[in-house]
């Protein structure tokens, strides 16, 4: 009897996810992004290379990093990705407002990946002039304690790192901390872009997704109307990335298995979906909006939008 179809528990989501990191060039887009355009964008926070009126004692930079949505479903690895992504932008950060102290609010559900990136500042012997206060929450219910308590912190930068997609309301999301940026602040949000086949695949084979994966479908161009109804200033930078993906079509192999996994949110996907659903997907990923040939494999456009949002 073939089980059941179902969507992956956090810690088979463990296992998948690294399937993709391993064989995906996300890690190394964000590198590219940091070193090719964050520098100039944190430089147009003029005023930290000064005393705030508003603030007693030396100058500083207050950051807020939201890792998670409602669902708290990134792994290990991805929280481990995030991590170092954040503080290779405090790096940056530094480099470009020397002696600026860095206060750095770190909102994620997870303990076990709150635990984790503790230890890799633990680990980090640069950051003596960088605090860390981390709230063991989701975005809303940070959201919903800020309102309860009042205190409506404004921050100098803000990031959302590809944790939109599980987030309940996206445009409340994105209104309540755009309205927790100081004067000058940015607000940054990594997005898959409208040009990736995830974009494609979401659009126009989304029949042969399984009903499994609980988060949203949205791209650049979703966040972006979002953005223009609230009439706020943003800028959108593109950057490519690609998602080796050959093994997804050679039947018994485990990495491709783990890939299809994530692609689709479900466990063992080719071992519990019907015979047609699997042919179907396997078509789909194969389409050029999708996917392009290159030395015999097949690579998935993986490509990602950075969007900074002005205060």
């Amino acid at each position: 009897m073939i089980p059941s179809m179902r969507s992956l528990t956090a810690e088979e989501y463990v296992e998948a996810f690294k399937s993709f990191l391993d064989h995906s060039t996300e890690h190394q887009c964000m590198d590219e992004f940091n070193k090719e355009q964050m520098p100039h964008i944190v430089a147009g926070i003029t005023r930290l290379c000064h005393c705030m009126s508003h603030r007693a004692g030396p100058a500083s930079l207050l950051l807020g990093d939201f890792l998670a949505g409602e669902l708290a479903l990134a792994s290990f690895h991805g929280i481990y990705l995030l991590s170092k992504v954040d503080l290779k932008m405090i790096r940056i950060l530094q480099a470009v407002h020397p002696g600026v102290s860095i206060d750095n609010e770190i909102v994620e559900p997870n303990p076990q990946h709150v635990a984790a990136y503790k230890e890799l500042v633990n680990q980090a012997p640069d950051l003596q002039n960088v605090s860390f206060i981390w709230h063991q929450l989701t975005s809303l219910e940070y959201e919903q304690q800020v309102k309860e308590k009042g205190t409506h912190k404004k921050f100098d930068f803000i990031h959302m790192i590809q944790m939109l997609y599980r987030v309940e309301d996206i445009p409340n999301t994105i209104k309540f901390f755009h309205s927790c940026l100081d004067h000058h602040g940015k607000l940054l949000i990594i997005i898959l872009s409208d040009s990736s086949g995830w974009a494609s695949l979401w659009q126009k084979h989304r029949d042969c997704l399984p009903a499994t994966d609980r988060g949203h479908y949205i791209t650049c161009g979703g966040i972006t109307d979002v953005l223009r109804r609230l009439g706020v200033e943003h800028r959108v930078y593109e950057f490519p990335s690609g998602w080796d993906i050959t093994e997804c079509f050679l039947e018994g192999d485990a990495v491709g298995g783990r890939m299809m996994d994530f692609l689709t949110g479900t466990k063992n996907f080719l071992g519990t979906a019907p015979a047609a659903l699997r042919r179907r997907l396997r078509e789909a990923l194969r389409q050029p909006e999708c996917s392009s040939t290159r030395d015999g494999r097949v690579i998935f456009s993986n490509n990602l939008s950075m969007i900074v949002v002005e205060s």
